[in-house]
């Protein structure tokens, strides 16, 4: 069998160190911002008896914790490989993008039976001073937002994060707006029904980040590859006469693997050195940096129940 990989896109490598450089960066404001945020936003809303206040600084204190665990996954990236741990750590970033959509979900069910009750019995709410703290939210958390903006379509971690900034931003907005209304209305249970806003806006973003990380925990081939596409690029290298035996998974949320066998000619398993080599070029342009080529002449058979 033949494997390894192509070493002559060092500058690849050194990119994504800066992306992660970068990203720490991020990480490390974004959890210093919002922490702030979650004590003056817990302080007022028990000071004020606004629920949604108190709801979204729950969610905001779970944004905290998956900034944390998503900042540990990328560290342990960087963790060289081990005899035990063989691909190293980098697998860490698809556990915790899946411990953060069940984190957000446990919260919105908490959240959830809060504003149901308080919902069938309002309390009175200092709706001016909801508004003015919702304020510093929607610049904290658009602030926020905007440092994971640069690399939210390369990593899934970093999406969550993206994501859940900028859907807390909007709801901020929300929380202005309903402290508006209840300061000049007096309506109390719209500090409730607000709060069940929140959640359905939290469910619906969380969702797929949920369905996303399965997906990825369970080897499931990552959402922007197609194997169909892989097997036509890989057919159209030189000396291939078929492909098959295709497996691909992440390694992590950024890094993707695969494996297939590759049926040749007897004239070109001598030189499969340099076809293991164009294939592997083929495969970085889509997007899978890790590979293992298995060369089988025309004439045998794998042997494997699935190697069509």
């Amino acid at each position: 069998m033949s494997t390894g990989h192509n070493h002559s896109h060092a500058g690849h490598q050194h990119d994504h160190t800066l992306k992660l450089d970068h990203l720490n960066t991020a990480f490390i404001g974004g959890i210093v911002l919002n922490s702030l945020f979650v004590v003056i936003e817990a302080i007022v809303g028990f000071w004020s008896h606004s629920l949604s206040l108190l709801t979204d600084a729950g969610h905001n204190l779970s944004d905290v914790a998956s900034l944390a665990l998503a900042l540990l996954a990328f560290k342990l990236t960087r963790v060289k490989a081990t005899r035990q741990y063989t691909y190293g750590y980098k697998r860490s970033t698809i556990v915790v993008s899946l411990l953060n959509a069940v984190i957000l979900l446990a919260a919105v069910a908490i959240i959830a039976y809060e504003a149901v009750i308080r919902f069938m019995h309002p309390e009175q709410v200092a709706g001016g001073t909801v508004a003015w703290v919702a304020c510093i939210g929607i610049a904290i958390n658009g602030f926020t937002a905007w440092l994971f903006m640069r690399d939210k379509d390369k990593d899934l971690n970093v999406k969550g994060a993206y994501l859940h900034m900028a859907v807390d931003a909007l709801v901020s907005l929300g929380v202005v707006i309903s402290g508006m209304m209840i300061y000049f209305t007096h309506w109390y249970w719209l500090d409730s029904a607000v709060s069940l806003v929140i959640v359905l806006v939290i469910i619906t973003g969380t969702w797929n980040l949920l369905m996303k990380s399965i997906r990825l925990e369970m080897d499931g081939v990552p959402e922007d590859i197609n194997v169909d596409d892989i097997r036509t690029e890989l057919l159209k290298a030189e000396g291939v006469h078929d492909v098959h035996h295709i497996h691909v998974w992440a390694l992590s949320t950024t890094e993707n693997a695969l494996t297939a066998h590759i049926v040749v000619n007897a004239a070109n398993f001598s030189t499969f050195d340099s076809i293991k080599h164009d294939l592997r070029h083929r495969l970085e342009h889509l997007s899978i940096g890790h590979c293992t080529f298995e060369p089988e002449l025309v004439s045998e058979h794998c042997g494997l129940v699935d190697c069509d």
